[in-house]
């Protein structure tokens, strides 16, 4: 019998020994809480590792494609509905938060990026133009709207994919807000001294070839946040598996080079002005972070 079954067994005993003897109502979830409460925490780290092995990060893959092969990869049209739904609770007032599709009751704001939003607006007396690269449909504008109204005017500028697009052209564009399939359609219309990055290099098969082409637009501060970093400097490609209570999905992913990711930066002009720890925290193979980069006068 291996370790898991064991355990489980063991569990379970224990569980329906103090079911046949309580002769109180409490609820089984109830008494599972106060199983807890008695193990050691040995067991219970035991138990939340078995649970929550099957999703995450996986493996060390030599090339991308060794990757995408294992992938199941994700329905689109599952994905954008949900997180339609998510932002338009958002947007109604009906709840405060999205992140990921997921919805809260309470804003999780990431202050360093919201500290380099404002940094960035400090010498534009007629308001920001921001340029959110792989933007949703408006997560990180709407979680950091309050202090946008603000401004004396404020532009946000959405790249993104064609169903995305088409959906926040329809159900989200504003005044403020803006969708665009591609930065040269975006650069027609806008000027956008702000380029964010946030939770998107780390799922483009070819990062550094996108932010080549990014970086030939000059922007004056470039927002990096919820970025994976490995922990001994290496650039990894691992399989993410997505929590099917999200949705039921699992693609290649970057774990990157912090070294070499912030000297890129450094080559095309930019100085690091600050770097913090994301919101997401570390993992057992990574970090994420965040970075503020301004333009070399």
């Amino acid at each position: 019998m291996d370790a898991r079954r064991k355990f489980e067994v063991f569990f379970n005993s224990i569980k329906q020994n103090l079911v046949q003897k309580s002769n109180s109502k409490i609820k089984e979830s109830s008494i599972k809480n106060f199983i807890k409460g008695l193990l050691p925490p040995i067991f219970t780290t035991f138990l939340e590792h078995f649970k929550n092995r099957k999703f995450g990060w996986k493996g060390d893959y030599v090339t991308w494609d060794d990757a995408n092969s294992e992938a199941k990869g994700y329905d689109d049209d599952v994905i954008i509905h949900k997180v339609k739904e998510s932002l338009l609770k958002v947007k109604n007032g009906e709840v405060a938060f999205e992140r990921d599709s997921v919805v809260f009751n309470e804003i999780e704001y990431s202050w360093p990026l919201l500290a380099g939003l404002m940094l960035a607006s400090a010498n534009k007396p007629k308001g920001l133009s921001v340029l959110d690269f792989g933007g949703s449909l408006g997560s990180t504008y709407y979680q950091n709207k309050k202090f946008l109204d603000a401004l004396p005017h404020i532009s946000w500028n959405i790249v993104e994919q064609k169903h995305f697009v088409d959906i926040g052209k329809k159900d989200f564009e504003d005044e403020y807000l803006h969708f665009y399939h591609t930065v040269e359609e975006c650069l027609i219309k806008e000027n956008p001294s702000v380029l964010v990055l946030s939770s998107v290099l780390q799922y483009i098969e070819k990062p550094y070839e996108i932010l080549d082409g990014l970086l030939n637009h000059d922007f004056e501060y470039i927002l990096i946040d919820r970025t994976p970093f490995s922990f001994d400097n290496q650039d990894k490609i691992k399989l993410q598996v997505v929590p099917p209570g999200i949705y039921d999905a699992s693609y290649p992913c970057w774990f990157f080079n912090k070294q070499f990711f912030i000297r890129f930066f450094i080559s095309k002009n930019y100085q690091l002005i600050e770097e913090f720890e994301a919101n997401d925290g570390k993992r057992k193979d990574c970090i994420f972070k965040g970075m503020i980069l301004k333009r070399n006068d």
